[in-house]
């Protein structure tokens, strides 16, 4: 069995207790659970908007954007000549538009923008490079209806934030305008599990283990059969060259923690502005406390005043 450290991280808030504890039911049930199913296993997932307050004044509508589905964020009084295209986390295999827009809305609703939630194609049906087509596609949508593509964000969490950062990449690979911004939620990057926050948070992460990493590894990317040093698959690989403004933040107790440090480190390298936040005793895609714990309320404030830096 796995379980969330008994002693709550000093200085950390009593309300940022509720993720840990869902993360530690999740790790219990994927032990306890011989034969999860994919159904299964996406269904408890579903959950993870749990930890999240309902923002006010917001309404949600489903829609197809070039062609992949999603959820529409739309705070009253957003401007919506500004889109937040937002790419959900869960490994490339679990999570969903619907576990992901109260938080896609409550970052809407701090930068007064609108939110796109896309539900991409997920693995291991659909292994890489088809998200990354699938928000390329969602992209170009956005501006074929007329939004300018600097004033589109990419933002995404764990492998959403992955596909953030490599959604900009793609476009620029192909010639393409790119957004004005990237913002990326404890991205999972590293598809060697190479990382050493694997080994020096494992007791402090309460959802993120090797062999659950080992698993997702293998649905994207289809066994063996694609490069884990795909630039595309995996942007610690990436060349950086007139990438977007950065933001990138992590939680100072998860597992992925040094693939925030690490892609900071190389985007900066080649002249890219980036601003990392990392918050201490912070499990992994901390924001999902929005709206009930003040780390992520006060994350989320600084990434708008970032945002209208």
């Amino acid at each position: 069995m796995t379980t969330a450290p008994s002693t709550r991280p000093p200085g950390t808030s009593a309300e940022s207790d509720a993720l840990r504890a869902l993360y530690a039911d999740w790790a219990d049930i994927i032990a306890t659970t011989p034969g999860l199913t994919m159904r299964l296993f996406r269904s408890v997932f579903d959950e993870w908007h749990q930890p999240t307050r309902e923002p006010e004044d917001v309404t949600y509508r489903e829609d197809t954007v070039g062609g992949v589905p999603g959820i529409w964020t739309l705070p009253a009084g957003a401007d919506t000549s500004r889109v937040l295209l937002y790419t959900h986390g869960g490994g490339f295999a679990v999570g969903s538009a619907s576990s992901h827009r109260k938080l896609a809305a409550h970052v809407a609703k701090a930068l007064g923008v609108v939110s796109f939630v896309l539900d991409y194609r997920r693995a291991p049906e659909h292994p890489h490079p088809a998200q990354v087509e699938d928000g390329v596609s969602a992209f170009t949508g956005l501006t074929a209806q007329g939004i300018a593509p600097g004033d589109i964000t990419t933002i995404g969490d764990s492998a959403g934030g992955n596909l953030a950062i490599a959604i900009p990449l793609a476009l620029r690979d192909r010639g393409l305008p790119l957004p004005g911004r990237v913002i990326a939620f404890s991205p999972w990057l590293d598809m060697e599990n190479a990382g050493a926050t694997l080994v020096t948070n494992d007791e402090t992460d309460a959802l993120i283990t090797v062999p659950l990493l080992e698993g997702m590894i293998a649905g994207v990317l289809a066994g063996e059969e694609i490069d884990p040093t795909t630039p595309l698959a995996n942007p610690l690989y990436a060349e950086f060259t007139r990438f977007p403004r950065l933001y990138l933040n992590a939680g100072g107790a998860e597992a992925l923690l040094d693939n925030a440090t690490r892609v900071a480190d190389r985007a900066e390298a080649t002249g890219v502005d980036v601003t990392l936040s990392v918050v201490e005793g912070m499990q992994h895609v901390f924001p999902f406390l929005a709206g009930n714990a003040p780390e992520a309320d006060a994350e989320i404030a600084a990434i708008a005043k970032w945002f209208r830096g």
